[in-house]
């Protein structure tokens, strides 16, 4: 008789835990899953998926204003928020039906409630004791609002998907994706929105040239963009709240976002008891294999603080069930991970930007493009697209590829394909494009900058 209740342990059920869950249960392991909040985690309920539903939402603004240069009359079009979130609500939850039927069928055990280490084998949900031969530790993050005066009266992105209205004027403060996401949101549903970075550009980590294209297209849009600027109080007032920089600059506005950054969701847990190691920042450490210091103990996902996107903790989740039921260990490609900024204009990277790529190499070919894509030669709409690609001159190989337009997360994750195969310069110039797309552009950058 085993003297385990369960093989495999996993806490959290958002993407990571889930995927790990269900791939090991296929493998006939013996799975547990348990969750204090929701299934399908932050991406399914406060993340991914109700923001880019908001993002729909928000640019229907831009294409009503669209309309009229190809000959459509749309009147005047009237928002309702509480209807957005009514069919917002309505579609998270018939996800949360699919993730719980999906571990089910699975064969997984679902367990509702907040999990916590007794020992290197045994989860405590409440006032039960499980026994179990490995645990997965796959929690997430959570936001991080700092400590500072009034900071109980501001919001973080969790809470935007909940508001029961919207304010007239939004504060926004913090530099990241999360806080240009949201701007572009707030303001295509008609909120007077300002972002307040203590950094001099946008997007900390992507390349410079983005950087800066960004913040222009989201001046011309009318969303006000105040770097080098520190909040250090909040107060409340009668008509809204004003915050205080340190510069001396009141900030009025209705609603306050801090989108500051996110933790590892390690707290209640009881892994410091237990002599887990981690982070500074409480993320967990681990290994190449997703391994803890105490050897029945495993982590990944955003509560490793590493590469906190989705597909990556599914990666991470597929990898690590591979190796430890399957044994075919297939290591995760950290070094190719795509990615997008569903902001208006969208993002879209992949690859080394311009300084990692001078600093690995000193041969490089940097190809870039700024234009009017198509539909705005009528739409009357003042917006850009920018395109850029950098190559390594001694072997022709394209090293990354970045972009701000429509549609950017989509044209990237095919280029994604061909920068993890080695695709070269002129395999790119030699590929037929697609006439007439934005995306065609790839293939017919000649000349690369002086």
């Amino acid at each position: 008789m085993t003297p385990y209740d369960f093989d495999l342990f996993v806490i959290g059920a958002g993407s990571g835990g889930v995927r790990a869950a269900r791939m090991a249960a296929g493998l006939g392991v013996r799975v547990a899953v348990a969750e204090n909040r929701y299934l399908g985690g932050t991406c399914v309920n406060v993340g991914c998926v109700p923001k880019k539903l908001l993002v729909y939402a928000a640019h229907f603004q831009e294409d009503f204003k669209a309309a009229k240069g190809f000959g459509w009359s749309v009147g005047n079009p009237q928002f309702a928020w509480s209807s957005l979130l009514a069919n917002k609500n309505k579609e998270i939850t018939r996800l949360q039906g699919i993730y719980h039927n999906l571990l089910v069928n699975a064969g997984v055990t679902v367990i509702d409630g907040q999990a916590s280490l007794a020992d290197a084998h045994t989860v405590r949900v409440g006032d039960q004791h499980y026994r179990c031969k490995r645990i997965l530790v796959a929690t997430g993050g959570w936001p991080s609002i700092p400590d500072f005066p009034g900071n109980e009266h501001v919001v973080s992105s969790n809470d935007m998907f909940a508001l029961e209205q919207l304010p007239e004027r939004i504060l926004i403060v913090g530099g990241g994706y999360i806080a240009v996401e949201f701007a572009g949101i707030m303001h295509g549903l008609g909120v007077d929105t300002t972002v307040c970075y203590r950094g001099d550009k946008l997007l900390r980590g992507f390349d410079e040239d983005l950087r800066t294209f960004v913040a222009e297209e989201m001046h011309k849009k009318g969303i006000h963009i105040l770097f080098n600027t520190q909040i250090k109080a909040v107060e409340k007032t009668a008509g809204g709240f004003v915050a205080l920089t340190e510069q001396g600059r009141r900030l009025e506005a209705g609603l306050v976002l801090y989108a500051t950054g996110r933790t590892a969701n390690t707290a209640g847990l009881g892994l410091e008891a237990l002599g887990v190691e981690l982070g500074e920042s409480g993320a967990i450490k681990v290994n190449a294999g997703y391994q803890t210091n105490i050897p029945s103990i495993y982590a990944l996902g955003d509560v490793t603080d590493r590469f906190n996107l989705t597909p990556v903790a599914t990666a991470e989740a597929v990898a690590w069930v591979n190796g430890i039921y399957a044994g075919q260990f297939t290591p995760v490609d950290y070094d190719h991970i795509p990615t997008a900024v569903f902001s208006q204009p969208n993002v879209g990277t992949v690859g080394l930007t311009e300084t990692e790529a001078r600093n690995r190499y000193a041969d490089i070919d940097v190809y870039k493009s700024v234009f009017t894509p198509m539909k705005h030669t009528l739409s009357g709409l003042d917006e850009k697209t920018l395109m850029k690609m950098i190559v390594r001159r001694s072997t022709d190989r394209v090293l990354g590829i970045h972009m701000v337009g429509a549609d950017a997360g989509e044209i990237i994750q095919g280029m994604a394909v061909a920068i993890r195969a080695g695709a070269t310069k002129t395999v790119f110039d030699s590929t037929i494009g697609i006439h007439p797309t934005a995306a065609e552009e790839f293939v017919t950058m000649r000349k690369p900058l002086p």
